[in-house]
């Protein structure tokens, strides 16, 4: 049977076993719901133009705003009848990606309760001999290299509570020291071919490995262009935060006071007064804020000290803060640092050696339970109450959010256009500006969606446009310039990579959280640098002629 309507005819095949000869009645209603392929990108574009305004906006949390933009999605999807179901839904989610951040936050929690944080942010005051700047050069430098090897959401995981407790001892803002680990995170990322999911995608893909791209060569073109990135990248970071007051303007025992209290209204706020005890812990911790608010008027009354842009009694206050913040548990420490030890060993292990067919969700959440199991925890409620839910919750509608959207054709939208874009460019310059375009476009595109689909929908388009006779464009640097462009465009947004969102997951619930727009402000112009950067040492010259050449491919 064949509807016809007038787009592409619908073929329906209707195969019917009877047991006689009879004839058997049979009623078909056909409804079509189709949309061009256009308006469903206008529709995607919608969808997801309106959680960043709720996002930006702060109208509702960013994991409210995630889900109901996936449930946006769906609806459309249901609405232009290709409605998937609960079970496709469901496979969506990238569970790997959840269990490895669940099995990393369980150990992180447990390794919090044995000091070691404090005690790492004292002896990095202390080398830093009260100096911020060699501070933050050093913290930024560390996670760059760990994530060069390790996943970056796992150093913002293990990086995130030493830095904030080092900026208290410090009396620093946290939040501006966080942002500048998070850039550099995502920079040392791209390094390696795995450092990064993006990376992880280019060095699996089979046709790209008969090219010739694969661990070793991948690792190495990129490995060189990181390098400069990171050389530019720590004086413009200097530069970025020349007039940002890195200090607080108040006394430490006045900041300390406002985070306590901050930290004691969140508590009392996540207690549903279900029975009448929980109602009186309640109250208690409200009577508690309201008691530190009164300490905290006195304080600013009495208040006068001006904070200098150095500490100079640093060596006076190193042996009281070694009295402080100290090691409490030094067995659980061994045990804990024994068991991460194993899991970044095997994090190494899968990385290098892939047979092991061992992914990092079930080596973090091995890595948990066995801790579990040697630490004894007795109140597990404690540990799972340390858990940043409202970061998985908004990992996992995000994902259920970017597969709606590819489904709605927006991914391969951007690609497709992308193609035709180079093609329009004259072949003199053509593989300048297919450099110079795949990298922008990626960043730009890896800033506001998921940065893994995008690049699982351009590896083809990339490889069509290579074997075109008409372009005639190597493959090698279109596929440098697409991992540059997806990973250092992360730094884009603060839902750009995964590991700004966990990075202000935790500080959130430390008391310390940061908006996408104070987070946009510091990093937008870090990123474009970096991209500039590349393709200045890539291709000089010709990335200022862009503007004009994608007007004359449009027209």
């Amino acid at each position: 049977m064949v509807l016809g309507t007038e787009y592409d005819p619908i073929i329906i095949t209707v195969q019917a076993f009877v047991q006689d000869n009879s004839m058997v009645p049979l009623s078909m209603t056909h409804q079509s719901l189709y949309v061009t392929r256009e308006r469903q990108v206008v529709i995607a574009a919608v969808i997801l133009g309106g959680v960043y305004v709720l996002i930006i906006f702060e109208i509702v949390h960013r994991t409210l705003a995630a889900m109901l933009g996936s449930l946006a999605a769906l609806a459309a999807l249901a609405m232009i009848g290709d409605r998937p179901s609960l079970s496709t839904v469901v496979e969506w989610i990238d569970y790997e990606t959840l269990a490895l951040l669940f099995g990393m936050m369980i150990l992180v929690a447990i390794f919090s309760e044995t000091g070691f944080f404090d005690y790492c942010a004292v002896k990095a005051y202390q080398l830093s001999r009260g100096k911020v700047w060699p501070m933050i050069i050093i913290l930024c430098l560390i996670a760059a290299i760990l994530s060069a090897f390790l996943d970056n959401v796992t150093t913002m995981m293990l990086f995130t509570p030493v830095t904030i407790r080092l900026c208290e001892v410090l009396n620093l803002d946290p939040r501006h020291v966080l942002i500048a680990e998070v850039i550099f995170t995502n920079i040392g990322g791209a390094a390696t071919a795995v450092g990064d999911p993006p990376n992880v995608i280019i060095v699996s893909n089979q046709d790209l490995r008969k090219s010739g791209i694969d661990f070793a060569s991948f690792t190495g073109y990129m490995f060189l262009g990181i390098c400069l990135v990171l050389l530019t990248s720590f004086p413009f970071l200097r530069l970025l935060y020349w007039n940002k007051k890195l200090y607080n303007k108040e006394s430490s025992e006045i900041v300390e006071l406002r985070h306590e209290i901050r930290v004691w209204r969140q508590t009392a706020q996540r207690i549903s007064p279900a029975s009448r005890e929980e109602t009186a812990v309640k109250c208690l911790l409200m009577q508690k804020v309201l008691n530190l608010e009164s300490v905290l008027r006195k304080q600013l009354k009495t208040f006068q000290r001006q904070i200098s842009q150095e500490d100079k009694n640093w060596e006076n206050n190193i042996q009281e803060l070694h009295k402080k913040n100290r090691i409490t548990d030094r067995v659980l420490l061994v045990k804990c640092i024994s068991v991460l030890g194993v899991v970044i060993f095997m994090f190494f292990l899968n990385s290098f050696v892939p047979s092991i067919h061992l992914e990092l969700g079930w080596i973090a959440i091995f890595g948990a339970l066995w801790l579990l199991v040697l630490a004894d925890i007795q109140d597990f409620e404690i540990i799972l109450h340390r858990v940043e839910w409202a970061t998985l919750l908004f990992f996992a509608a995000l994902f259920v959010l970017m597969k709606a959207l590819a489904q709605l054709q927006l991914i391969d939208y951007i690609g497709v256009q992308t193609a035709l874009l180079i093609k329009a460019v004259p072949e003199e310059q053509r593989l300048a500006m297919a450099i110079i375009l795949v990298m922008w476009v990626s960043a730009l595109a890896s800033s506001l969606i998921d940065n893994i689909p995008f690049t699982a929908t351009m590896i083809p388009v990339l490889i069509n446009l290579s074997q075109d006779a008409d372009v005639n464009l190597p493959i090698k640097p279109l596929i440098f310039a697409l991992a540059m462009g997806a990973c250092l465009g992360g730094n884009g947004t603060l839902i750009g990579a995964s590991a700004n969102v966990v990075c202000a997951g935790i500080a959130e619930q430390h008391g310390y959280g940061f908006s996408f727009m104070e987070f946009f402000r510091l990093v937008l112009l870090s990123s474009g640098m970096s991209l500039v950067q590349i393709l200045k040492s890539s291709c000089p010259g010709e990335f200022l002629l862009l503007p004009g050449l994608c007007w004359r491919g449009f027209h």
